[in-house]
């Protein structure tokens, strides 16, 4: 089999944690029928050298230059890569370590938000043939100039996943310090368990609505190269969850997870003229300024009028601000709300089943929890709800769905 692996920063975070890595791949070598693996290692920088890197650069510059920026951030993955290949060969496992350029990751030229382009996987598979062990730093890759590019928040997983698919790998491990999927947040419902599987779409909905185990780019990368995914722990040595597609999950729960997103807000356009393009100039205008809105509401007021309503995440709201000025005089007043939260209900079996949504709206009548906006997808019912409810919401929904049960 050829297996990626990729290792969050918590998972190398000094000298111990990078040989307790060495030692669970030295595991993997071979399967359970003895044959040997191939085995290509993705890590990310040791836990904080980010963000301490970050630091120091926005210490001496208040906006870094990205170029310069990306030639420091992509320094700690490659020390984590390095160590981590010193580590194996210690323990006798041949292994070496690449960088993004001797991996060959092409990407566009976007500093610090790159996109892969391409993979040259021939030099890879040379090394692999030769059976030894390769460590790529994540997170990197080489624009078309050159020039050594980041890949953004998430940049490690999204390289174990390109990975993959253009190595046609038979399997992606994503650990880190979680044990896998959840049907929510630990932190915020005691009772939420692991999910054995999950499909992509089911995954990609939980991720955009604030589930951080994986980000919804590597879910997308995931389903459109049809790589089979597995969320686990580095500290234990459980199962985790495995992503994949929906016709490979047996039993198809009607809800599989709460999802809580607060980092939002919402804005109220009232009294705007009801005309044709009238929402296309102004969420165009928002568009143009690389501004992320979600759920959008229109109702229809009076004398022609109609009212907006939209969400967009909480730091973006500035920009939202700067591109609304000039429809505050074609309005009868704009108005900001910081104070709210969107709980999501996911699963695919809303799709055979009839009743979902108001159990849910029956819930939260029951605690008196007013609903703000809605909105729906084939797998998804998201309602915007006032912050102060966002963890009883949650807890009421996991409870109503009955996710606390073993199934």
């Amino acid at each position: 089999m050829l297996i990626v692996q990729k290792y969050g920063g918590t998972s190398m975070g000094g000298v111990e944690r990078i040989q307790k890595v060495a030692t669970r791949v030295n595991r993997h070598l071979k399967d359970k029928f003895g044959f040997r693996n191939k085995l290509v290692v993705v890590v990310s920088a040791m836990s904080g050298v980010t963000d301490e890197i970050l630091g120091y650069a926005k210490d001496i510059a208040e906006i870094p230059n990205e170029r310069d920026l990306d030639m420091a951030l992509s320094s700690g993955e490659q020390i984590s890569a390095a160590l981590l290949s010193i580590a194996l060969n210690a323990s006798g496992t041949k292994a070496i370590s690449l960088n993004g350029r001797q991996a060959k990751i092409i990407t566009d030229s976007n500093h610090t938000r790159a996109r892969i382009q391409h993979i040259d996987t021939s030099y890879i598979m040379e090394l692999l043939e030769k059976e030894y062990v390769v460590v790529v730093t994540g997170f990197q890759g080489l624009s078309i100039e050159g020039e050594i590019t980041t890949l953004g928040r998430g940049g490690s997983d999204l390289s174990a996943v390109a990975l993959a698919g253009a190595l046609n790998a038979d399997l992606c491990e994503i650990y880190s310090d979680v044990d896998g999927i959840f049907t929510t947040d630990p932190r915020i419902e005691s009772r939420a368990r692991k999910i054995e599987k999950i499909s992509y779409d089911e995954m990609l909905e939980l991720a955009s609505m604030g589930a951080k185990v994986l980000l919804n780019r590597s879910v997308e990368l995931a389903k459109k190269w049809n790589v089979p995914l597995y969320a686990k722990s580095s500290f234990s040595e459980d199962l985790g969850t495995l992503i994949t597609t929906e016709d490979k999950i047996m039993e198809k729960p009607v809800v599989s997870g709460i999802a809580l997103e607060k980092n939002q807000a919402r804005i109220s356009v009232f009294g705007i003229k009801d005309k044709p393009g009238i929402a296309a100039s102004l969420f165009g205008k928002l568009s143009y300024a690389d501004v992320n809105v979600d759920m959008i509401v229109q109702t229809v007021g009076r004398d022609s009028k109609t009212n907006l309503d939209f969400t967009v995440p909480k730091n973006e709201l500035h920009k939202v601000k700067e591109n609304l000025e000039e429809f505050k005089d074609k309005s009868d007043g704009i108005e900001y709300d910081n104070d709210v939260a969107i709980v999501s209900i996911v699963g695919v079996g809303m799709k055979s089943h009839s009743g979902v949504a108001a159990k849910a709206f029956a819930a939260m009548a029951d605690e008196n929890i007013n609903i703000l906006m809605i909105s729906t997808s084939e797998i998804k019912i998201s309602m915007l709800i006032d912050i102060k409810y966002a963890e009883l919401s949650v807890r009421i929904l996991h409870s109503a769905y009955n996710l606390d049960k073993e199934r």
